[in-house]
């Protein structure tokens, strides 16, 4: 019964109209479907009341007056609103209990706009079993299973999930979050942090929206992401294309603009002809001059060419004839045993 009542679209219009026909007075129709933005954008105290010549407190008044009485009758003489109760209660069941206005529109009518997410907000304000988050600075218009949670609670909820990914201290699957949270239910852990304005996630991984690994904002952090799942360094073009390829907005970049900011940016080390790595993965800037160098100093004494080769091969991604060249043509370097190098002290 359930699974049916999940499927089923609702006929949103009729049901609008159905509802603001139970209100007597014109007026009061028109402040509820300005204020909700049933037909058209939502509108402020201050529009409406200069709209109909009243004080903007008069209409927070009539508002406040007309929403409650909805509410009082809405189980048994609202058109409909059992029906719109049951429909949303059964979708929230399966999405975890909780869910944007916006992604619970999209499984009720085929077209998900602003004025259709308006209206199931509407709707849902009256529905006995389902409470409201009104958008803020901290959470999306948000609906959930009043059974299950007041809208207090929810707040509280996904408040204690942002601190424990803070805690976590880098972006995890939603099953260590739910861990650290003490519920066992992931996917009612994952609808909370998907209600929340400073969460985000990415391929899977949940981190705060300022962490550029779950919300890359402009092509650094792009590429970042790129190579770091990637997990072994990659060649301009390549990352590029990569991006081409994920889900990323805004991901229409040319290779040239991906090699210019791989160039500025610090997190980046080129370690071949075109060829990138994270710093954090142990790489430094310089030469294969610099590289040798860096080997032998660390080594405190002679090494033979084929180890000198291997080590610098960990780091850079060039040919080894590159290497043997330097080894022999810098003058730092010095031959103190057949094929075996040293610092030259001088």
């Amino acid at each position: 019964m359930e699974e049916a009542k999940a499927n089923k679209q609702l006929d949103l219009d009729k049901t609008v109209q159905d509802v603001l026909g139970t209100i007597e007075r014109e007026r009061e129709r028109e402040i509820v479907s300005r204020r909700f933005g049933l037909y058209d954008r939502r509108e402020t105290l201050e529009q409406i009341g200069e709209l109909l010549g009243i004080t903007r407190e008069r209409v927070r008044q009539l508002e406040k007056a007309v929403v409650t009485k909805l509410k009082a009758t809405a189980a048994k003489d609202l058109p409909h609103i059992v029906t719109v109760d049951e429909t949303l209660s059964a979708h929230l069941k399966e999405m975890g209990n909780v869910a944007r206005v916006s992604d619970i529109t999209g499984k009720l009518t085929r077209n998900n706009g602003k004025i259709e997410q308006s209206r199931v907000a509407f709707l849902a304000h009256l529905s006995p079993n389902i409470a409201v988050i009104e958008d803020n600075d901290h959470f999306y218009h948000s609906v959930g299973l009043a059974g299950v949670h007041t809208e207090k609670a929810i707040r509280d909820q996904v408040n204690k999930i942002i601190e424990a990914i803070k805690k976590i201290g880098e972006p995890t699957g939603i099953d260590a979050v739910a861990k650290e949270v003490g519920n066992k239910n992931d996917k009612h852990v994952e609808a909370l942090a998907s209600i929340s304005k400073g969460l985000a996630n990415l391929h899977g991984r949940w981190g705060l929206i300022k962490w550029p690994m779950v919300n890359p904002k402009n092509i650094r952090d792009k590429i970042y992401v790129i190579l770091h799942e990637n997990k072994k360094p990659m060649h301009f073009s390549e990352i590029a294309e990569a991006i081409k390829g994920s889900d990323f907005r805004r991901k229409d970049v040319t290779t040239q603009a991906i090699h210019n900011e791989l160039i500025k940016d610090k997190r980046f080390v080129l370690i071949g002809r075109g060829i990138y790595a994270l710093r954090e993965w142990g790489y430094k800037k310089g030469t294969v001059a610099d590289v040798i160098a860096e080997v032998l100093r660390k080594e405190g004494g002679p090494l033979h060419r084929d180890e000198i080769v291997r080590r610098v091969l960990k780091s850079r991604h060039v040919k080894e004839t590159t290497i043997l060249l330097n080894l022999q043509g810098k003058t730092q370097f010095k031959r103190v045993a057949k094929a075996t190098y040293t610092l030259d002290d001088k």
